[in-house]
């Protein structure tokens, strides 16, 4: 009898093999993300993941959940709907760092702000490796892409202390080459109420190593073993990012604040006493 990887039940399989071009470290996060799944035990028939436009993008159609495959920026505007429509839901935005934080930054800020309920998963390859690795906004000071052949001179995003700023309640950030911290990771945001934010750094072998002269995929490994250095708690102020510096990982905030959901059903019961009444069973289950 052949062994069965444990992840499988969480793919589907008929769409395999993916897109994902080899060093990729997209298919290392889903895993992460489906042994998070396992490990923690959540309803998957309460789950929803949501998706925008990108190589990170193509996670929704590969995963054997309820998923959505939205339009370029609009993951978490369609996320915020789905969680407000059935608040029961565990809804996960599995999207990249262009999608999330350049034509969907506005949304990105404003659902930290209000705390919505969501999970979102931002895999930063540091460019925009779909359509010919153009500097994003991610991509660090100097770095080589095919819109700054000379280096980038504008300054990156520091994604961690943009949604920390903003309100998110929980932060971290961890690369590819930390799978276990990853996954355990996304264990402690499935139980956080709230919006909850995790970084993943993850190599572009394709478009940013290359360009970069960094080497491929198992050459940023070990860029990321060699860098990469544990911070937990770090001021989100100091874990900006570098061409070749150091990278701080870690969990950097883990705090409580009263979500949206929450804050709404509290202004409709002041504002609508007796008169206010909960969605029923039948709809929100």
């Amino acid at each position: 009898m052949s062994a069965i990887n444990p992840v499988e039940p969480f793919l589907r399989m008929d769409r395999i093999p993916h897109i994902w071009c080899p060093g990729c470290g997209i298919g290392t996060t889903v895993n992460c993300f489906t042994r998070a799944l396992i490990d923690s035990k959540i309803d998957t028939q309460s789950l929803a993941l949501v998706s925008g436009i990108g190589c990170t993008g193509r996670v929704a159609g590969y995963v054997k959940l309820d998923s959505f495959h939205t339009t370029h920026g609009r993951a978490i505007p369609f996320a915020t709907g789905l969680k407000l429509a059935n608040p029961k839901l565990n809804v996960v935005v599995y999207s990249g760092d262009g999608d999330l934080s350049a034509i969907g930054g506005n949304h990105l800020i404003h659902a930290a702000r209000r705390n919505i309920d969501l999970k979102v998963i931002c895999v930063n390859n540091l460019t925009y490796a779909m359509t010919g690795g153009q500097t994003a906004p991610t991509t660090p000071e100097h770095a080589i892409t095919s819109t700054s052949p000379y280096g980038t001179f504008e300054p990156g995003f520091n994604l961690p202390h943009l949604v920390e700023a903003a309100g998110a309640v929980y932060v971290a950030r961890w690369t590819t080459f930390h799978v276990r911290q990853l996954a355990r990771s996304m264990q402690e945001m499935f139980k956080k109420k709230g919006f909850c934010f995790i970084e993943i750094l993850s190599p572009c072998p394709t478009l940013y190593q290359r360009r970069n002269k960094m080497g491929d995929g198992l050459d940023t490994m070990k860029f990321y073993k060699e860098k990469s250095k544990v911070k937990n708690d770090a001021p989100t102020s100091e874990v900006g990012l570098t061409l070749n510096g150091e990278i701080v990982v870690g969990k950097f905030v883990d705090r409580d604040r009263p979500d949206y959901g929450s804050l709404m059903r509290t202004q409709y019961v002041e504002a609508l006493g007796d008169r206010y009444v909960e969605c029923p069973e039948a709809v929100c289950s």
